[in-house]
């Protein structure tokens, strides 16, 4: 008698070492995940000179750690910047801007990226009026980003939007925070991203 074994569903990669911990580690400041704690200790390796691949691999896993995006998808997010018109490492920054997790993050509808993920998949947001649950869309010019009615009045979001009420919005989105509702007035370009990340030095190490 032969017993089937049931399929069991691929499980998300997750990365459980400490923020504050990963953030020392890549010479990052947690105010630009959205935290607003910083740590006391310093990365073992401060003061160390880095070699020129261990700088560019770094750069990488800042932007990878930034935008909560795993190796494979932001390799096809690099492939995608170039081949766009325009510099490849501006295009990259574009993108991942342009994430949906990103946009809601930036928006202050989520306190961190992570916790925009949450929102995200949890069914709480709509785009155009469509609701999607995917933190990897990419939004468009022009696009409306909510937080649906039903979850408007929600204990959860009256706290999100009380922490993030002194938080700046870029330029490239308008928000109406008492609606928890804003629009994408355009795609942002390099000069307005606000993330430490020397795009440049992920370029070269993908073109070795």
């Amino acid at each position: 008698m032969f017993i089937l074994s049931k399929r069991k569903e691929p499980k998300m990669a997750v990365n459980r070492v400490p923020v504050l911990k990963r953030c020392r580690s890549l010479d990052l400041d947690p105010t630009f995940l959205g935290y607003d704690k910083k740590s006391k200790r310093t990365s073992a390796r401060a003061g160390k000179k880095m070699s020129e691949y261990g700088l560019q691999l770094r750069e990488k896993q800042k932007a990878k750690f930034i935008y909560g995006v795993l190796e494979k998808p932001f390799r096809n997010y690099y492939d995608r910047a170039d081949r766009m018109k325009g510099q490849t490492g501006a295009n990259l920054m574009t993108i991942l801007e342009s994430r949906l997790d990103n946009v809601v993050f930036r928006m202050g509808f989520a306190r961190t990226r992570r916790e925009a993920r949450q929102v995200v998949l949890h069914k709480f947001v709509l785009v155009n009026g469509k609701q999607i649950n995917v933190p990897s869309y990419l939004v468009k010019a022009g696009d409306t980003i909510e937080i649906k009615e039903a979850a408007k009045n929600i204990q959860r979001f009256k706290d999100i939007t009380e922490i993030t009420a002194g938080r700046l919005v870029p330029e490239w989105i308008d928000v109406n925070k008492d609606n928890l509702q804003g629009t994408v007035k355009e795609l942002p370009s390099r000069e307005v991203i606000d993330v430490p990340v020397d795009e440049m030095l992920i370029v070269e190490l993908y073109s070795k």
